[in-house]
């Protein structure tokens, strides 16, 4: 599933909560990690890169990323092979290619970056590179907690579409190399038929949604049995998002795995509305995975 995983860091405490954890997934799938650092020289320049940008002021900036870099391949602590990269341009755009480019399994980073801001607001380099790569994307911020990087407990939401499908598949592999339990949970969204379909009453919808939801959960703990993995199944009625987040505290979730879209699809560079706030509250590390993605 994972032979090579870049992180992309900018020295932040998110960014390094991520490595730790791009760490362990390595180790635990025999993976060599590059971390990546990208060296911004227009946006540290600001409006003095009108004038052009001398060699002095562009080896300071690079240095500060080099710095970044060997301190997050330092938590390797030789666990895994480490390599080591840092380029020049714009982190979102940067990461993006240097994934694509180098064909990486997995891409991990933080949520935020060094520039801060409210911890319920998805970083913009993050939703960048997580709209626009096809790689899975884990996201990690940090917490008042300590990082659990052993994982016991996988969430894996579904709805049985085509969407998620690919999210099935690296939550059940990561679940599989830790030896975790996996909950598969669908939430039924009782926003969505609020109003009825003007034809189907909403009662037969919450029946008939209930029941493609048994099946879809169903159908996960089943390939999970099937590995040799315990299996826990829940089917919700609510919203998405809260209830899913109310889940990884209820259940003592340690990494959700998960579809950037869902079974009403959406274009490949838009966040589906949960998956957006998931990455952005989730106390756990997020593997975010596009369903383009067919390994």
């Amino acid at each position: 599933m994972y032979e090579t995983i870049l992180v992309a860091t900018d020295g932040s405490a998110h960014a390094e909560r991520a490595a730790r954890h791009a760490v362990s997934l390595a180790e635990s799938f025999d993976a060599t990690v590059t971390v990546l650092g990208v060296a911004d020289l227009q946006r540290a320049a600001g409006a003095f890169s009108a004038g052009g940008i001398d060699d002095e002021f562009r080896e300071r900036v690079r240095a500060g990323s080099e710095s970044a870099v060997e301190d997050a391949a330092a938590l390797a602590d030789d666990r895994v092979p480490v390599e080591t990269a840092v380029v020049d341009g714009d982190p979102a755009e940067a990461i993006v290619d240097y994934a694509d480019d180098e064909e990486f399994d997995a891409v991990a980073m933080g949520t935020h970056g060094r520039r801060g801001l409210s911890r319920l607001v998805f970083g913009s380099v993050a939703r960048y590179v997580v709209r626009h790569t096809t790689r899975p994307v884990l996201t990690a911020r940090e917490t008042d907690g300590d990082p659990v990087t052993d994982y016991d407990d996988v969430l894996v939401p579904t709805d049985g579409s085509d969407a998620t499908e690919a999210a099935v598949d690296h939550g059940l592999a990561i679940a599989d190399a830790f030896g975790a339990t996996v909950h598969a949970v669908n939430i039924v969204d009782l926003s969505g038929m609020a109003a009825g379909s003007g034809v189907e009453p909403p009662t037969q919808q919450l029946e008939r949604y209930t029941e493609a939801g048994e099946a879809a959960v169903d159908a996960v703990a089943e390939r999970a049995h099937e590995a040799g993995l315990d299996a826990v199944t829940s089917v919700e009625h609510g919203f998405p998002a809260a209830d899913l987040l109310g889940y990884v505290d209820e259940a003592g979730v340690d990494l959700v795995a998960m579809g950037t879209h869902g079974r009403t699809g959406i274009d490949r560079v838009l966040l589906g509305s949960t998956t957006e706030r998931i990455l952005s509250q989730s106390p756990v590390p997020v593997v975010a995975v596009h369903p383009d993605d067919t390994e």
